[in-house]
């Protein structure tokens, strides 16, 4: 349903797309995971047609983003990251705008948007614009929805509302897949990356890796501790200074560390830890979560990227 074939896109000096390609299947639910200024937005709004790229071509639906724009838009549901509707409008007159932009009717699509709508419906006569941030939230998922679109593609649509609207929210998105609808949606949480089907992962324009949540955990191939003290900022900063130890990041009420050879284990690090005056100590060995395969490749691709920087300074001298 999606194609994505070297997409590029450049502000000024600043490359946001550096030929991204990728393919979402029918029905599928697909993730586009990464930080603010990884270029997932930019990305969208190329899907979207509401922004041209510098090179390569896209697909949605089997029509071309830049020659087919018109019909794809009545092909796709959009929700932006920052609110985009009518906040002088009430909940109801929002949605029967969308409707009629659309030449549907509330009725015509409301098993569609039923188990979204019902959550918002006794507040149909507020302005949208004193909505919470859940409330919101939904009402823009069923303005998206109202004309019962083949693609539905959303931008960061979690951010900034509480943990259990996010929960819900997800729950909405995989009752609308059973329902044949293509999702694609982007998210900087690493901890919505596992209920997507596929994901990829991106940072400054580039795709990290393309797979299921699983696969790519599954992939990750180094050993990986978890390390606390009772002085995590000393913690971090005594692990990070001692050459066994490769990447040491703070992940909740532990410190992960990735060591520098394949032979370091738990008791040394605790060994090492209360040679330097650390109280408590708890060290022991993990399974690596997406996030940790994320800081991973992120670290990689710096490196890379500065190997490539230092080769091309030796070229042209």
């Amino acid at each position: 349903m999606i194609k994505v074939e070297n997409i590029s896109k450049s502000y000024a000096d600043v490359q946001a797309l550096k030929a991204i390609s990728f393919s979402v299947e029918k029905g599928e639910l697909f993730g586009l995971i990464g930080p603010d200024g990884a270029g997932k937005t930019s990305l969208m709004r190329i899907l979207m047609t509401l922004l041209l790229p510098n090179g390569g071509r896209a697909e949605m639906a089997g029509l071309d983003v830049v020659k087919e724009y018109k019909k794809i838009r009545r092909l796709v549901g959009y929700m932006p990251g920052r609110f985009s509707l009518y906040q002088d409008l009430t909940v109801e007159e929002n949605l029967s705008f969308f409707a009629t932009v659309f030449g549907t009717t509330i009725e015509e699509n409301y098993e569609l948007i039923r188990d979204i709508y019902v959550q918002i419906e006794p507040f149909k006569k507020r302005l949208a614009g004193k909505l919470s941030g859940g409330m919101k939230q939904k009402l823009a998922l069923s303005c998206a929805l109202i004309h019962k679109p083949e693609i539905l593609v959303l931008d960061e649509p979690t951010t900034g509302v509480d943990a259990v609207s996010r929960k819900e929210f997800w729950e909405m998105l995989k009752k609308l897949q059973q329902q044949d609808i293509t999702i694609l949606v982007s998210t900087p949480y690493m901890d919505e990356a596992g209920l997507c089907d596929r994901v990829a992962l991106m940072q400054k324009g580039e795709m990290l890796s393309i797979d299921s949540p699983q696969q790519i955990v599954d992939n990750y191939d180094r050993p990986l501790l978890a390390a606390r003290s009772d002085d995590m900022h000393r913690l971090i900063q005594d692990l990070r200074q001692w050459d066994q130890v490769k990447t040491a990041y703070a992940f909740g009420r532990f410190v992960h560390v990735t060591p520098s050879n394949d032979r370091l284990q738990p008791d040394e690090v605790k060994a090492h830890l209360e040679k330097r005056n650390h109280q408590h100590v708890q060290s022991s060995f993990i399974k690596a979560g997406i996030e940790d395969v994320f800081m991973a490749l992120m670290a990689s691709d710096s490196r890379s990227t500065q190997s490539q920087s230092q080769s091309n300074e030796v070229k042209q001298v």
